[in-house]
């Protein structure tokens, strides 16, 4: 079932664009792996450039040392999100720009893709693809 009502349709096309800029800054930025029953379901899994990962992998690669010392700041661009009753897709832009200290070390871009479900505690994503973008010239 569609919902119609628009004022709740722009209430939670904000809460779903909160739910990914903060699960992005908390999880990946800040490397909390605590915060992660915040955002996702248990049953969550990220498509990510071609790889299954699941939550051990999520989490082995939030303690990995080659994440240690950089900050990553994450700019999103929205292109589209339809929610159905309480079930919903996001489609967008993601920039990721890497920081050690002052310098920039990388940066990097992707189109994704998300869908999440509306819970007793508020909207959660339960999967997340995501396609690395590469530069024409």
């Amino acid at each position: 079932m569609i919902n119609t009502s628009r004022a709740q349709t722009v209430s939670d096309e904000e809460q779903l664009k909160t739910l990914v800029q903060n699960s992005f800054d908390d999880i990946l930025s800040e490397l909390d792996a605590e915060s992660i029953p915040e955002y996702f379901t248990d049953d969550f899994v990220l498509l990510e450039n071609g790889e299954v990962w699941d939550m051990m992998k999520l989490r082995r690669m939030l303690n990995s040392e080659t994440m240690k010392g950089v900050k990553r700041m994450n700019d999103f661009e929205f292109i589209q999100i339809t929610i159905h009753g309480d079930a919903a897709w996001l489609a967008y832009h993601n920039k990721a720009t890497f920081r050690k200290g002052d310098k920039i070390v990388g940066e990097m871009n992707w189109l994704e893709s998300a869908t999440a479900i509306k819970t007793k505690d508020g909207w959660r994503l339960d999967m997340l693809h995501s396609t690395r973008k590469t530069e024409v010239k």
